[in-house]
């Protein structure tokens, strides 16, 4: 009996292994539209997570989940798991979404954007450079060679797609290394750290340090077959003089870096760039320079590309104009440019091994019609500048992290967002200074107000959500990274912000002065008013039990987080932020009614939403109750019996007995004003007319005596 209980339990485990490890008929099915004259698709392999994919005998190359590749955190906090397929010789043959949590591409701006995006990977190689652009400059598709494709991204969801493109190229090069020949990652190397000696311009390019390549006039014409003469750009220059010449150098090694920029120089340069990045000087001479004159500091340069080992290796300007570096080798010639470019990308770079620099050399002969070539420039640097070191097997992992370069790409809107910040915290820690000053207080206000709604929201896009929220708890729960809260800049910067001001002046810094929709909202309610619209005042027993909504409606929504995900993001609309702020109302109509509805209600109810309905608000208060002070004074008439600053809060936050109700108070200082104000505060009052009826009695006794 034992014996047949026991060949029962191993038969059931035996067959539900094998159920676990068939492919299932919706993935074959997947596949199938990846590989459409597939025959036979094989289980996933026992050694690597991918599925062989055959033409009766041949292989056709290999199907595999991105997630069990890269598990890079989308903007959720959670993986982007994509089903791809990639051919033997390393291009893609499709990209399929599998599951993802996106709340851009979720009832935002709906999943056809997403679709469109991946579906741009079809047919592109890994041996080309990927360039998402997220600047809309109308850059044409594809370079002339083919080496560099520039593929459209998604308004509003730029987060989103870099971790897409990166997940993408990450996953699809582990595959390629391990499963496809011509892939293989070659020995790296790295620059010796104590190899050098003070050498002249010329001693480093005659012994191999420097590289070197120039074309001539005559070279060109010949390329082109015809004349410089029939192209009106213009080429100064004698005929001896080289249409383009080029001088490129491996910064990291100090032979070449402190040659080139000094000692002190080249520590700079070294202590500014990341750990682990790689640098590489260009200079040119000529009547063609490496780049053009629309070139923009900081990307990447449309006349020049690099590849390694048949890869696309990325290069970016480091952008140091500011950071007061010179090249000072002695007998350098006078160059036009010279440019300091970041090597990398999915690919890696190694600085010892053979690379192909491509010059890209585009001429107009008119507004219609361009010649163009691509010229090979051999990348051979001495190898005694160089070790040989063990490839890390983690090796794309230690890759810089995608924030880094979001937060490089929009430093000037970082710099104006702390700017203001800084303006603001100033404002708030002399309010009852500047108090005093009606007028002043509320020119700044309405003008901030201004900033936030244009600036913070419609153009920087940075209205916090209590998304933010359970991502947070989301990403506690599953272990903790930092990088995905890094990925969007001004949501970190504002998060952050607004987490340290709660333990100092409470929620009503941010929901007063730096939420977008509820600006919007103080916004209608002007306009309201100028409309001579009947202004609501909802009773106080039931604005007390009004209130408490949103905290329900918090609870439920970090609740669903943890039960379903998907759930959650389609609760979550019960915030009117994404469309308003994040679509600016272009999205399906219920959405718009209801985001308009609530604006056309605090229209009557001054920040209706604000006050009954804001899970975020709900949580910050929560929060906010740990706050040290209380700035906002009251005096001892307040409430007893003087309700003026009770009946000026717009969205009664002052209980009868003139008490500040800090949970609700959105700090618009309009009671601080008052109570400021001789003309305004009944306290104010009385005392003036005590003194001056003291001065009187004063003056009487002095006339009498």
């Amino acid at each position: 009996m034992v014996g047949r209980i026991t060949l029962l339990i191993i038969c059931f485990f035996s067959c539900f292994s094998t159920a676990q490890a068939e492919l299932s008929e919706n993935k074959k099915a997947l596949i199938m539209e990846l590989f459409p004259s597939a025959t036979v698709i094989e289980e996933k392999l026992a050694d690597f997570p991918v599925y062989p994919v055959y033409q009766l005998q041949e292989l056709l190359g290999y199907a595999y989940e991105s997630i069990d590749l890269s598990r890079l955190q989308g903007f959720a906090g959670q993986p982007i798991s994509m089903l791809v397929g990639m051919d033997n010789r390393g291009r893609f043959t499709g990209v399929k979404v599998l599951n993802h949590h996106e709340p851009v591409f979720l009832h935002g701006l709906g999943e056809e954007p997403l679709f469109d995006f991946v579906n741009q990977y079809k047919g592109q190689s890994l041996r080309e450079q990927i360039i998402i652009n997220t600047s809309n400059t109308g850059r044409p598709k594809r370079t002339s060679d083919g080496n560099m494709v520039y593929f459209d991204g998604v308004s509003k969801a730029t987060v989103s797609v870099l971790i897409i493109n990166d997940t993408l190229l990450s996953s699809a090069l582990k595959v390629a290394r391990s499963k496809l020949a011509g892939f293989v990652q070659t020995a790296q190397t790295r620059a010796k750290p104590d190899f050098f000696e003070r050498l002249s311009w010329q001693q480093l390019v005659e012994r191999g340090y420097i590289g070197h390549w120039k074309l001539s006039r005559d070279a060109i014409e010949s390329e082109f077959g015809r004349p410089l003469a029939d192209y009106p750009q213009g080429f100064e220059g004698t005929d001896d003089s080289p249409f383009t010449e080029l001088f490129f150098g491996y910064i990291n090694a100090p032979m070449v870096g402190r040659n080139l920029l000094g000692d002190q120089g080249y520590q700079k340069l070294m202590a500014y760039i990341d750990p682990g990045a790689q640098v590489m000087l260009v200079l040119s001479g000529g009547a063609f320079p490496h780049i053009s004159e629309s070139f923009i500091p900081g990307s990447n340069p449309e006349r020049l590309s690099l590849s390694q080992n048949g890869l696309a290796v990325e290069m970016r300007d480091l952008n140091l104009s500011g950071q007061g570096l010179k090249l000072q080798a002695a007998g350098m010639p006078d160059l036009v440019a010279h440019n300091f470019f970041r090597m990398g990308g999915s690919a890696g770079f190694s600085p010892g091994a053979d690379a192909t620099l491509n010059v890209h050399i585009e001429l107009a002969r008119n507004h219609l019609v361009r010649d163009s070539i691509i010229m090979d420039v051999p990348v051979r640097f001495n190898t005694d500048l160089f070790e040989t070191v063990e490839p890390a097997p983690s090796f794309m992992d230690e890759r810089e992290p995608i924030w880094i370069g979001l937060w490089k790409q929009r430093w000037w809107q970082i710099a104006i967002l702390l700017t203001a910040l800084t303006v603001l915290t100033v404002f708030f820690a002399r309010q009852k200074t500047l108090s005093r000053h009606p007028k002043r207080v509320h020119r700044f206000r309405w003008g901030f107000l201004f900033f936030t709604l244009f600036y913070i929201g419609f153009f920087a896009q940075g209205q916090l959500s209590v998304v933010n929220i359970y991502t947070l708890f989301l990403a506690i729960w599953d272990g903790f990274s930092l990088n995905v809260f890094l990925l969007d800049p001004i949501i970190f910067i504002l998060w952050v912000y607004t987490f340290i001001s709660l333990f100092i002046w409470g929620r009503g810094l941010f929901c007063g002065w730096l939420c977008p929709f509820g600006a919007l909202q103080e916004m209608a309610a002007w306009l309201g008013e100028k409309l001579r619209l009947r202004q609501i005042k909802v009773p106080e027993r039931w604005h007390r039990r009004l209130i408490l909504i949103k905290y329900p409606i918090l609870i439920g929504l970090l609740g669903t987080a943890f039960y379903s995900l998907a759930l959650a993001e389609k609760l979550v609309e019960v915030e009117p932020f994404k469309t308003s702020i994040t679509l600016l109302f272009v999205r399906h109509w219920p959405f718009v009614v209801y985001a308009v509805g609530l604006l056309v209600i605090g229209m009557f109810i001054n920040k209706f939403y604000c006050r009954y309905l804001c899970p975020l608000g709900a949580g910050l208060a929560i929060i906010g109750r740990l706050r040290l002070f209380n700035w906002l004074d009251r005096v001892e008439l307040c409430g007893t019996p003087c309700q003026h600053c009770k009946n000026a809060c717009g969205i009664n936050a002052i209980r009868k007995d003139g008490r500040i109700d800090y949970d609700e108070c959105i700090q618009c200082l309009e009671c601080v004003v008052i109570l400021n104000d001789d003309e305004q505060c009944v306290d104010k009052r009385l005392q003036n007319k005590k003194h001056q009826r003291q001065a009187y009695i004063l003056a009487t006794d002095a006339g009498n005596s």
